[in-house]
């Protein structure tokens, strides 16, 4: 298979496309691409804003009646389904050692079940146009960072979901999923807040780039199974896959010296991982 093969795309004009979390960073800056470049996009979202460059309607994906309304009405605005974008999700403090509480709910609730929902609701007019599924999953889903185990556990789900959804609907859909690190964006904000930011353990990256991976995944004729955004990511995810107690030590290495160093020192949650680390009282 040459690259050129995979390079080649579909024309987006007049392609009907659905992304959750169509208000947030990634989403909003994806909608607006493609409708630029002529794509028919409409979005869903908790809390539209309004000022969308393109229709967004108001979805709670963690509600059964909520997600077969909004797709209903998304999908009769569309006149059918070529692509769906699960782009839905948050991040929050969650380190392993605790019990799961409403953090952790939260967090599987949206980040897998919500997208398990909105599939579900647009199999039917995926399968019908030959279309595909694009899931915006994450790094952590492959190398799991401390402090955030709900995260990872969602992500990581997701991409099993999304690998079930290939296997029985693979003969007339298609699904990627792609792989961002860290973009600058409100989703980071509670784990911050909580006094767990992993700045330090993740680099961020620019919009731009997972803007373009998951365009790419959209309109490919020959769309990648798994797309990672950076040269970065690429080595990680290989890493991660083939190598992970290397990737295991490598990032206890850097929660060590992080928590030595006093980044986590006054962050209740992190009290233990302090502790256990030599860190300042």
């Amino acid at each position: 298979m040459t690259s050129l093969t995979f390079n080649r795309r579909h024309d987006p004009r007049g392609r009907r496309v659905l992304i959750t979390g169509a208000s947030g960073t990634i989403g909003r800056a994806l909608g607006d691409r493609l409708t630029r470049a002529g794509a028919r996009v409409v979005g869903l979202d908790l809390r539209p804003t309004g000022d969308e460059p393109f229709p967004v309607m108001a979805c709670d994906v963690t509600d059964d009646d909520s997600v077969t309304s909004a797709v209903t009405e998304a999908l009769e605005l569309l006149g059918g389904l070529d692509v769906l974008v699960n782009n839905a999700g948050i991040g929050g403090p969650a380190p392993a050692e605790y019990a799961p509480g409403d953090e952790v709910r939260r967090q599987l609730e949206i980040n897998l079940l919500g997208t398990w929902r909105v599939t579900a609701a647009c199999v039917g007019e995926l399968v019908a146009a030959r279309g595909r599924v694009v899931m915006v999953a994450s790094r952590m889903a492959v190398m799991q960072l401390p402090l955030a185990a709900a995260y990872g556990a969602s992500k990581r789900a997701m991409v099993a979901y999304a690998d079930a959804l290939r296997l029985e609907l693979g003969t007339h859909m298609t699904v990627s999923c792609v792989y961002p690190s860290a973009v600058r964006s409100p989703i980071h904000d509670s784990t911050k807040a909580a006094g767990l930011s992993l700045e330090g353990m993740s680099v961020y990256e620019p919009l731009e780039g997972v803007v373009d991976a998951i365009e790419h995944s959209a309109l490919a004729v020959r769309p990648r199974r798994d797309v990672t955004t950076t040269r970065k990511g690429a080595v990680e995810f290989f890493l991660a896959r083939h190598l992970p107690a290397l990737t295991d030590r490598i990032v206890a290495r850097t929660l060590a010296a992080r928590a030595a160093g006093g980044a986590f020192d006054g962050a209740s949650l992190a009290a233990g991982v302090v502790e256990r680390h030599g860190g300042r009282a």
